[in-house]
């Protein structure tokens, strides 16, 4: 009966999500901030209340899906020559972030180091979620795009590493710089082994069949079950399924995978992000409170401040020592970095998996709401029109006959 419950409730949300993408496109909204704001309405129903709104929910349900569909997209060739810009900014560029947000909580919040530091690390990596439906919505491409949303891929690895190691110092581990090194190299290679691993063997059965169905039963397995290995062994589960994303979209098409295996699979990863976007974007509406802001007005204030000041300290000085190469990236693409830096289900997800006996750990959380609040509906309202303005992607149109690409 539970069971019957939960499916009716998943089937009014996905009515829902449908309606949400029409009436967000006629009104040239962005979706995700449509469906934040149809989360916060249905908050106020009893049919929807008790839907839950876990790290383990968000970590092993919708974030496999959502990074191996984006990876799916890279072409490796592309993403090798711009490796070294992306690498800068994930891991330079996450720590300065991590930094600034620290010493500031630290110091004009008058919150505990520790509590400083967990959530320095928990809001300094950009939110894959947020940042590929934003820029899949405004039908960015090119290098800005691949920029972007690698970034946004591949920066969780070290703010997932920076987060577990503040952790364990606040529940009482110790670990010395070589240590914190170690377990940042090992959670990288580890997961990046693991989407290896788990890629391979499906190519290898993908070879000995043209069963479209079990092409795409194969992918499936492929990006949960390497996130699912990955985080079983404490490495990076999105580097993990970046990886599987990437050897699929990359080698597959050499012939493991059918051509009506590598159409059925495009279609079928398309709908599951759909579906993935749609949930989890609702999902954080229905668990906004005013709770959230008005108990942490103060902070929350000062944290947004340095949340951005973060952001630029590690977009434009690392960008900045490409300046004379052939990597060099232009100002306004700077620009767009820089405020497509969007927080989302990710860090609500760190925060929500904070030990119980961390300072201000509910306090944490409900200025983590209201950061990724702004994200969604400042940020994300802006981002379109600041790209537009760059001439970034075309100006609106009445396009009611073309096929919405859906984040």
């Amino acid at each position: 009966m539970e069971f019957i419950v939960k499916l009716d409730r998943l089937l009014v949300f996905l009515l829902i999500a449908g309606a949400v993408a029409m009436l967000t496109r006629r009104l040239r909204v962005p979706y995700s901030v449509g469906l934040v704001l149809t989360g916060i309405i249905l908050s106020f129903f009893p049919f929807f209340a008790g839907v839950p709104f876990t790290k383990e929910l968000i970590f092993n349900v919708f974030l496999p899906p959502l990074v191996f569909e984006a990876a799916l997209q890279i072409h490796w060739k592309e993403l090798r020559r711009e490796l070294p810009v992306i690498l800068m900014l994930a891991t330079v560029g996450v720590c300065l972030s991590l930094g600034v947000t620290a010493l500031g909580m630290r110091y004009l919040a008058g919150w505990e180091w520790i509590s400083a530091l967990l959530f320095g690390a928990l809001i300094a990596a950009t939110d894959p979620v947020s940042v590929i439906a934003t820029f899949k919505e405004a039908k960015v491409q090119g290098r800005l795009r691949l920029l972007v949303e690698a970034e946004s891929l591949f920066n969780d690895g070290t703010a997932a590493v920076a987060f577990g190691v503040i952790v364990a110092a606040a529940t009482g581990s110790t670990l010395g710089g070589s240590g914190v090194a170690k377990t940042l190299v090992v959670s990288m290679a580890g997961g990046i082994l693991c989407g290896g691993l788990m890629a391979g063997v499906l190519l290898l059965l993908a070879g000995r069949t043209e069963d479209h169905l079990v092409e795409i039963a194969l992918t499936t397995f492929a990006a949960y079950g390497s996130f699912i290995l990955a985080e079983r062994f404490h490495f990076s589960g999105v580097l993990a399924s970046l990886t599987a994303g990437l050897v699929v979209g990359n080698i597959g098409p050499l012939g493991a995978i059918s051509p009506r295996g590598r159409e059925a699979v495009a279609a079928y990863w398309e709908w599951l992000g759909f579906i993935a976007n749609s949930l989890i974007f609702m999902d954080i509406g229905i668990h906004l409170s005013w709770q959230h802001f008005a108990g942490a007005l103060v902070p929350a204030a000062i944290a947004i401040l340095l949340v951005t000041l973060g952001r630029a300290l590690a977009v434009y000085p690392c960008c900045a020592l490409f300046q004379k190469s052939a990597l060099h990236v232009q100002g306004q693409h700077q620009h767009v970095l820089f405020w497509g830096g969007l927080r989302g289900a990710l860090a609500l997800a760190l925060a929500l998996g904070l030990p119980p006996d961390v300072p201000h750990r509910d306090t944490i959380i409900s200025v983590c709401f209201v950061v990724v609040s702004f994200s969604i509906f400042v940020q994300g309202l802006t981002m379109t029109p600041l790209l537009r303005r760059m001439g970034e992607i075309p100006l609106p149109h009445d396009g009611r006959n073309q096929r919405r690409d859906h984040p």
